[in-house]
C-alpha cells in the first residue's frame, strides 16, 4: 500500500504526501458526500481528473470535470461531493498564503482573489503536476520554490484587479550563475537560500529568470543533472542503490521514480541494456 493511503470505507481513499511546513498535497476519490462544509486558513488548490468534483462555494453549486482546475480561498465555507454516481478522483495542493505573498515579490499588492472556483489554466496545472511528481517525498526548497512562482503567477493572471509591476528583463548573470553552482554541486540538495548568496536574487524572482533563460526551473535542472549522472554510473556497471545515493537521492525507490518520469525506462532496465552492450564482442 502507498505511503499516507487512507480508505475510509471499499471505495473512498485519500493518499497523503509526507507533512511539510507550507504546503500540503493530498490525492482522493470519493464516491459520494465527501465533505461536510468547513473551511481551511490556506489556499485550495487542485484539479479534478475524473468524474465531477461538485461543492458549495461563496453561495453557489459549481461542477468541476476532468482538467479543470479548483481555486477556493482561505477560510472560504465549502462542501466536498459526487456529481454522479461514478464519484470523482483528485489532487489537491493545501498552500499557506504565505507563500503566495512571498512569490509575488510585489510590496504591498494584496493577495490575488478569484471569483471564479473552477476554470482551466495551464500555468496552474503545471504547478499542480509538478506538485504531484514525488508523492512519496517532501518537495526540496527549490521545487516549492518554484511551484510557489507558478501558482503566484497563475492567481495573479486569473485576477483582473492584481495589480503587477512590470516584468523585469531576464537577468541572464543571475541564471549562469545559478547553473554553474548548481552543476558544481548536482548530487546533493541545495538550499534556496545558497541561490539567493550565490546569486544576489531572491528566490521567486530567480525561478523566473531561470525558466526565461534555460526553458526550464531551477530545480528540474538539478533533478536532471542527479539523472545524467546517474545513467553514467549505471552504464559503467554501478549497482543501483549505491548510485542512488551518490547521484543525491534519497533512496533507490525515490531514483527509480524520477527515472522513469523522465527517460521512459526504469533504471533496472537501463541497467540491463549497458550491460548487454558492454558483454558484446568488439570488432
Amino acid at each position: 500500500m502507498t505511503p499516507g493511503l487512507e480508505r475510509s470505507c471499499a471505495q473512498d481513499w485519500v493518499c497523503t504526501a509526507p507533512w511539510q511546513a507550507g504546503v500540503q498535497r493530498i490525492e482522493a476519490y470519493f464516491s459520494g458526500d465527501a465533505y461536510a462544509p468547513h473551511r481551511h486558513d490556506t489556499y485550495s488548490i487542485g484539479y479534478t481528473i475524473r468524474g465531477v468534483q461538485r461543492f458549495d462555494y461563496r453561495g453557489a453549486r459549481s461542477d468541476s470535470l476532468p482538467g479543470q482546475v479548483i481555486v477556493l480561498h482561505p477560510d472560504e465555507i465549502h462542501t466536498g461531493e459526487a456529481g454522479t454516481e461514478a464519484g470523482f478522483h483528485y489532487r489537491m495542493l493545501y498552500v499557506e498564503p504565505s507563500l503566495i505573498r512571498q512569490a509575488l515579490g510585489v510590496a504591498g499588492a494584496a493577495l490575488p482573489f478569484l471569483r471564479e472556483a473552477v476554470l482551466t489554466d495551464p500555468v496552474l496545472v503545471r504547478a499542480i503536476h509538478s506538485a504531484f511528481s514525488d508523492m512519496e517525498n517532501v518537495l526540496e526548497p527549490v521545487a516549492l520554490d518554484e511551484i510557489s512562482a507558478l501558482l503566484a503567477d497563475g492567481l495573479v493572471a486569473n485576477d483582473p484587479s492584481a495589480q503587477r509591476a512590470s516584468a523585469p528583463l531576464t537577468d541572464f548573470e543571475a541564471a549562469q550563475c545559478a547553473r554553474e553552482f548548481m552543476d558544481a554541486n548536482a548530487c546533493r540538495i541545495i538550499s534556496s537560500d545558497e541561490l539567493e548568496t550565490v546569486t544576489g536574487q531572491g528566490r521567486f524572482a530567480l525561478s523566473r529568470h531561470f525558466r526565461k533563460a534555460f526553458g526550464t526551473s531551477p530545480y528540474r535542472y538539478q533533478t536532471m543533472r542527479r539523472l545524467d549522472r546517474a545513467k553514467a554510473e549505471i552504464a559503467s556497471g554501478g549497482t543501483l542503490a549505491d548510485v542512488a545515493i551518490t547521484t543525491g537521492f534519497s533512496d533507490q525507490a525515490h531514483m527509480t521514480r524520477q527515472f522513469k518520469a523522465n527517460f521512459g525506462i526504469s533504471p533496472g532496465e537501463w541497467s540491463k541494456l549497458t550491460r548487454r552492450a558492454r558483454l558484446l564482442p568488439t570488432s
